[in-house]
């Protein structure tokens, strides 16, 4: 419960890519530490290895000069170069041992001791970090850009499209959909409200090709009697998650989408995408999936109208 603001955020809760959009935490005493595992598994790639590189290079560069600190530590080093104490700290982390170069003292030694002892932590956590984000399961599930309403056995049917991109089938797959608006109690507070979509399907036991989920828009549906201009006042998103066992990962797997009041088209339906080669096999035209077609000039008026 909040005080309504006094303008409304376009923000959705579920991004079109399905991530969530970045939202401004107020107050919160939070840190950098506190969940280092997490933020390290959703780094993107680019910078995961960027933030590899760069902690290799310092910690390289801290022993360097903890080797320079001391004159004569590193046998046939030039004296005083930080490149020589670089490169023979890069050696000794990874266990190259060219020869070239190597401790010649006590306080040498014991560097290399401590050097290749978090040169082995490093290497380990670095190597199960990467493990972990390779193994994270991924779908490869697209949703329509937009959804429909259309009449489907003379009822108001909201409808979108999911397809399975992975040439696999995902098992037991679910979908859940929400209708999130804004409203106003009586007594003038401000809410959120979520409010659940029943599906004519919501699962099925093999999830290969395409779904297209159905929302009959009947006198019990949340969204009877809206039209896209009411949808749209009260900050109306449609969101959807699916979820299911990948059948070569054997883990499960999710994907969101959502739909906002305008992209949410009226009067029409999808294309079709499913059809047979003529050899007789089935097939699916992608560079359909995302495509709509009017129904006519008849307007559908208000939902359940």
């Amino acid at each position: 419960m909040r005080l309504r603001p006094k303008r409304r955020s376009p923000q959705r809760i579920v991004a079109r890519d399905g991530g969530m959009p970045t939202i401004v935490r107020l107050g919160e005493v939070r840190s950098p530490w506190g969940d280092l595992y997490h933020r390290l598994l959703t780094l993107s790639w680019p910078a995961f290895v960027l933030m590899l590189a760069l902690s290799y290079l310092v910690i390289n560069g801290l022993f360097a000069l903890a080797y320079l600190a001391r004159d004569g530590g590193i046998a046939n080093a030039r004296p005083g170069s930080f490149l020589d104490a670089l490169f023979f700290s890069v050696q000794t982390m990874a266990s190259i041992g060219y020869g070239a170069m190597y401790p010649q003292t006590n306080y040498a030694n014991w560097l290399v001791i401590l050097e290749a002892f978090i040169g082995l932590l490093l290497l380990a956590m670095a190597t199960g970090l990467c493990f972990a984000r390779f193994s994270l399961p991924r779908s490869r599930v697209i949703f329509s850009r937009c959804a429909v309403v259309a009449p489907t056995g003379g009822v108001p049917t909201l409808m979108f499209r999911a397809a399975n991109q992975r040439r696999n089938r995902i098992l037991e797959a679910h979908l859940w959909v929400t209708l999130v608006r804004d409203e106003t109690t009586a007594e003038g507070e401000f809410f959120r409200r979520f409010y659940d979509l029943p599906l004519v399907r919501a699962q099925t036991p093999l999830f290969a090709l395409s779904w297209t989920a159905m929302h009959a828009i009947t006198a019990d549906s949340p969204l009877y009697g809206e039209t896209s201009a009411s949808l749209a006042a009260v900050g109306g998103e449609i969101i959807i998650i699916l979820t299911g066992m990948d059948e070569t990962l054997s883990q499960t797997i999710h994907a969101r989408h959502s739909f906002l009041a305008e992209e949410i088209l009226w009067n029409h339906r999808f294309v079709d995408i499913l059809g047979q080669t003529p050899d007789g096999r089935r097939s699916i035209d992608y560079r359909n999936f995302h495509q709509v077609m009017p129904l006519g000039d008849r307007p559908l008026g208000r939902l359940g109208d």
